[in-house]
C-alpha cells in the first residue's frame, strides 16, 4: 500500500467539479476510476461555501451516487464541508464567496449533516465564529472531525475549540492574508498546538514554498502532518478555464489555480502522486515518511 494515497480535500478532478448541482453519476464514476488509476485509495469529496440550498443539493447528490456505484463507494470515503461557517474577512475567506458565508448554528449544521446521509466526515470552520463552540461540540458528539480553516481565532479561542473537540487545521499557511503580524498570527497559534492538532499542508510549492514546508514538517513531525491537494477540476487535466462552484478559475502553464483576474489561489491543480514526488525531491523525505503523511495518518483519522 505504500504507493497509495488518501486525500481528504478534493473539490474536483480530471475536468469534473464536484461543486455543481448537475454533477452526474457518470462524471463522478469516471473521476473515481481516474483517481484509482493515479494511485489514490480514497478521498473526501469536498464541498465549499455556496448558496446553502446548493450545498444541500451537492452533498445529497454525492451521498446518493455513493449508493449507486461500487467504485464511488470504494473511493469516496466521505464528504468534507469546507464552509459555509468560515471567516468572511478578505484574506481569510480566500476564494469562498462572501455573500454565502454564514454564522454557524446547530440547526444549519444539522441540515447539512442530514443531507450527507451518513457520509459527512470532516467540517472546516472558523472557531471564532462558533459561539460557545456549540457547532464544534455538536459535531464532536456526532463523531465528525472538526478542522479550523479560513479563520483567525485568538490563541485562547483556538485552544478552547480544541478542548471542545476540534482536532485538525485545514491547509495551514493558506486561507489567511499574505501580510500577518510577525509573531501573533494564525500560523503560529496553530503550530503552538501541534501536539493536539493534525496539521494539513498542500505540497505543490506554491501554496507553501518548499523551504517553509520543510520547516513546518521538521517542527511538527511526520506523526502529526497530513498532505492534501485541495485539488479542483484541473488536477489530472490540462491548463485552461475551469469552475469551482460559481467561481471561474484559470490554470496557467505554472499550474497555479487563480480566480480570473485575481492573484489569490483558489485550490490547486496538483495530484497526490506529484505531491509525493515533491516531498521526496524537494524535502528529502523517506518513502516511509511520505507514506505516513500522504496515506497512513489520514487513514488513522478517517478509518
Amino acid at each position: 500500500m505504500k504507493n497509495k494515497y488518501f486525500d481528504l480535500q478534493v473539490n474536483g478532478y480530471a475536468g469534473v467539479d464536484f461543486n455543481q448541482n448537475d454533477l452526474s453519476l457518470d462524471d463522478l464514476t469516471q473521476v473515481c476510476v481516474k483517481l484509482k488509476q493515479d494511485g489514490v485509495a480514497g478521498i473526501l469529496a469536498t464541498i465549499i461555501t455556496a448558496d446553502f440550498s446548493d450545498m444541500i443539493k451537492r452533498v445529497t447528490n454525492i451521498a446518493r451516487f455513493s449508493k449507486q456505484s461500487e467504485i464511488i463507494a470504494e473511493m469516496v470515503k466521505g464528504i468534507h464541508l469546507e464552509g459555509p461557517f468560515i471567516n468572511g474577512a478578505d484574506g481569510f475567506r480566500g476564494a469562498h464567496p462572501q455573500e454565502f458565508i454564514l454564522r454557524p448554528t446547530v440547526e444549519r449544521m444539522a441540515q447539512l449533516l442530514d443531507a450527507c446521509d451518513g457520509l459527512l466526515k470532516l467540517v472546516t470552520l472558523a472557531p471564532e465564529k462558533d459561539e460557545d463552540n456549540l457547532v464544534t461540540k455538536y459535531l464532536y458528539q456526532q463523531g465528525i472531525v472538526i478542522s479550523a480553516g479560513h479563520c483567525d481565532p485568538t490563541f485562547e479561542q483556538l485552544k478552547e475549540a480544541v478542548t471542545e473537540g476540534l482536532s485538525m487545521f485545514t491547509h495551514l499557511g493558506n486561507g489567511c492574508p499574505q501580510l500577518l503580524h510577525r509573531h501573533d498570527n494564525i500560523i503560529q497559534r496553530a503550530l503552538s498546538l501541534k501536539d493536539r492538532l493534525w496539521l494539513c499542508f498542500i505540497a505543490d510549492g506554491h501554496h507553501v514554498p518548499f523551504h517553509a514546508l520543510k520547516n513546518y514538517i521538521d517542527l511538527v513531525g511526520v506523526d502529526r502532518v497530513i498532505i492534501t491537494t485541495d485539488a479542483m477540476a484541473a488536477a489530472g487535466a490540462k491548463q485552461g478555464l475551469y469552475t469551482l462552484s460559481n467561481i471561474t478559475l484559470e490554470v496557467g502553464e505554472d499550474r497555479i489555480v487563480r480566480e480570473t483576474g485575481k492573484s489569490n489561489f483558489a485550490g490547486s491543480a496538483i495530484d497526490m502522486k506529484s505531491s509525493a514526488e515533491n516531498l521526496a525531491k524537494q524535502l528529502d523525505l523517506t518513502a516511509e515518511q511520505i507514506h505516513q503523511v500522504t496515506y497512513a495518518n489520514a487513514v488513522s483519522v478517517f478509518k
